[in-house]
């Protein structure tokens, strides 16, 4: 197949390389050295085949697939629940108090779960 430093110059390349330019490199890579065979591209370089499925896919169609990261992971606790700062707001105020020596201008609240659990009941 290839030798041992053209491996490593295509793995280098690969790792210097992101989003549809990583797959292009590596969809012409394989269909030129692996005769398009996504799975020796995948054992043999130890691409993902994934990735080299749809680079092959990208230069048949000439269309660019977009990585939407921004929209993957956990949304903000306030999106998910609007009104939690308020409630928690509402359970806590009565039972703060200051700092002592007045050193911060923040309210402090000794409180556990069964005190959060009461209060919601």
């Amino acid at each position: 197949m290839l030798i041992e430093e053209v491996k490593s110059t295509f793995t280098d390349v690969a790792k210097k390389l992101t989003g549809y330019k990583k797959r292009d490199f590596i969809a012409k890579a394989t269909e030129d050295y692996f005769r398009g065979s996504v799975r020796k591209g995948e054992t043999v370089m130890d691409w993902n085949r994934k990735s080299i499925e749809l680079g092959i896919h990208e230069c048949r169609t000439g269309k660019i697939c977009v990585n939407n990261y921004r929209a993957r992971g956990r949304r903000k606790s306030e999106e998910n629940l609007p009104n939690l700062e308020a409630d928690i707001r509402s359970i806590v105020d009565e039972d703060s108090q200051a700092d002592l020596k007045m050193r911060s201008i923040y309210c402090y609240t000794k409180i556990t779960a069964r005190g959060v659990r009461e209060a919601l009941m």
